[in-house]
């Protein structure tokens, strides 16, 4: 059977990530970078696309699995008849090459361990070919390059297109396993020493999140979405995936199945919220730096998405080889919704420098020119039809977040203008598109039968973004607007206790065929809208058991499934995360938050 996406934990070296299984079973990563060809593709498929189990023999699941405090090392420990064993995973703060360590340690008795490795470039597709080289073994195949040694050498050998390894360990014994990728054409790295690595990753890991300022319930919970969000950023450029993987479905079966190994703009406000709230500036900087460097250009230019680097080209095809994630295909790699035109991103990017501004973030003197381009790009463009913020592969419409947003690019406009008059800028007329655009939303995006607003202009739907207006400042929490569509939006969207994005059934805005589950970072927005109506007893019980829905390590997909009790989407999911820590802080901590 299919392993439940809450089954996965991840680890990671800033660069890329694993899953890795409850049976000890490495299942997913991509070589080198987070959107490189998986080497492990068994997620998407079965055990021939690639996998590295290392676990006791005729064991399944393990007994108990924890990272270790504060850090992203996890322990998987088994309890069998003949003693107890412990398998710690980490991917060491890479010098030049990526490294996955798997040290094998006897806790008592005398236990029985095998390791099977099966190596498939190229999602799943490729058998490389093996040999031993000076105690390794080294698998090639065209451009990749993986080395694999244990310490000490254990019995291994090769059968049936995998690697093989068995041998007991005593109490007190240990069997370092090293995994080294680097390109095929190039010599092989300097050896990694896995003790020391160890303990350096988790010192690191440790001096990293002490820095956190948060203090207030649940603390262990939000420290770990901060180190996943940590764990998902990719340290050459600062910028942030949206998730490790590809295609986990929305829907178990279904079509709704996305590449996110991507950085999206609609992320950037609450991300920098979240970092600089919870007291990291460094990661902070890093993030409005990587947004700096990928919109730079036109205007006209803007996309939603971009590379790890700020890359703009993400062309979306089909692996036709993969089965897809319990059946559901198409596996997708890159995304179309690239070329979208979403207007509220233009909102994010401008208010994302503005909130960097407040923070006191070091400046940058380019940063207001950008501005000052992409608000007289909305000038011009405001008043067209758009995809919306949740990239509707059906057709274009007015959607009210999109024009919230442009409103709160003129008003952060309009602000900064007002706090830095030393800044060029025609503040007279961003404060009259900003009155123009409150007066449209207001008249066309507003119910006045059913006082709430609607997803778009002229429906009777309803959005779950429609709980950030009173965040974005658009109109005050006590508004009875305000009240009402949170109201309306709980009561319409509510689906067991937590939100869906927008109503599906029978409602094909999105153009897509089928169902999704609740979207779990819309639930956080519910809760954060309830606090500032007034309703803080409300959130905090919404916010615990939101809680609660992280897996046993502490993670969260992009998608809850309340009737089946499972995580969906892809995993982990930085949006759910950066939901958890702002409505955390928002609730007991600093949220600096408009």
């Amino acid at each position: 059977m299919p392993r439940p996406i809450e089954d996965l934990a991840l680890i990671g070296d800033h660069q890329t990530a694993a899953l890795i299984a409850s049976d000890g079973s490495l299942d997913w990563l991509c070589l080198p970078r987070f959107d490189s060809a998986a080497c492990f593709a068994a997620l998407l498929g079965d055990e021939e696309n690639g996998h590295w189990r290392i676990a006791p023999a005729n064991e399944g699941a393990c007994t108990r699995r924890a990272y270790r405090p504060d850090s992203l090392v996890l322990d998987t420990e088994w309890d069998t008849e003949d003693g107890s064993v412990r398998v710690t995973d980490f991917m060491p703060q890479r010098d030049r090459a990526p490294d996955v360590v798997r040290i094998v340690e006897g806790l008592k008795g005398s236990v029985t361990i095998r390791s099977t490795l099966r190596l498939r470039f190229d999602y799943g597709s490729v058998v490389p070919w093996v040999r031993k080289v000076d105690g390794h073994r080294v698998a090639v195949a065209g451009p990749d390059s993986v080395w694999l040694r244990s310490e000490p050498a254990v019995h291994t050998w090769g059968h049936a297109y995998g690697t093989h390894s068995e041998f007991t360990v005593e109490e007190g014994e240990k069997v370092a396993f090293v995994l080294t990728w680097h390109p095929s054409h190039e010599p092989r790295p300097s050896l990694l020493d896995p003790y020391e690595a160890l303990e350096e990753s988790l010192a690191d890991w440790r001096a990293w999140t002490a820095r956190c300022n948060y203090e207030g319930p649940l603390r262990e919970t939000v420290v770990r979405s901060l180190i996943t969000l940590k764990a998902l950023t990719y340290a050459p450029t600062g910028g942030i995936v949206a998730a490790p993987t590809t295609s986990l479905p929305e829907e178990i079966g279904g079509v709704r199945n996305w590449d996110y190994r991507f950085c999206w703009l609609r992320d950037s406000t609450l991300t920098l919220n979240a970092l600089v709230a919870a007291g990291y500036l460094e990661e902070a900087e890093a993030w409005r730096d990587w947004l700096l460097r990928a919109v730079a250009g036109n205007a006209d230019d803007l996309q939603i998405v971009y590379g790890l680097a700020g890359e703009r080209r993400l062309p979306e095809y089909e692996i036709p080889w993969l089965p897809g994630y319990e059946g559901s295909s198409p596996v997708h790699v890159g995304n179309d919704a690239v070329s979208q035109l979403q207007l509220d991103v233009y909102g994010e990017v401008v208010d994302s420098l503005y909130l960097a501004r407040r923070a006191g973030l070091h400046s940058r003197p380019h940063a207001w020119n950008l501005q000052l381009q992409l608000l007289e790009f909305l000038r011009g463009k405001w008043r067209e039809p758009d995809k919306g913020l949740w990239e509707m592969r059906g057709p274009e419409r007015h959607f009210v977040h999109s024009k919230v947003m442009v409103w709160v690019a003129a008003d952060r406009a309009v602000r900064t203008l007002e706090e830095h008059p030393e800044l060029r800028g025609d503040v007279e007329c961003w404060r009259k598109l900003r009155d123009e655009v409150h007066q449209e939303v207001c008249e066309r995006g507003y119910d006045a039968e059913r006082n709430t607003f609607t997803q778009y202009y002229g429906s009777a739907e309803l959005d779950a973004s429609l709980l950030l207006i009173p965040r974005t400042g658009f109109l005050p929490p006590d508004d009875p607007r305000v009240v009402g569509t949170v109201e309306a939006v709980r009561a319409e969207l509510d689906h067991h206790g937590l939100m869906l994005r927008y109503s599906s059934a029978g409602n094909r805005v999105d153009g897509l065929p089928g169902e999704e589950g609740t979207f779990l970072v819309c639930s956080f927005w519910l809760a954060d809208a309830l606090h500032m109506t007034g309703r803080t007893e409300e959130a905090c019980a919404l916010f615990e058991r939101l809680a609660g829905l992280c897996n046993d390590v502490g993670l969260l997909a992009e998608e809850y499934d309340p009737v089946n009790g499972r995580q969906l989407g892809n995993f982990p999911q930085a949006f759910s995360h950066i939901g958890l820590v702002n409505t955390a802080l928002a609730l007991y901590g600093t949220d600096t938050g408009d």
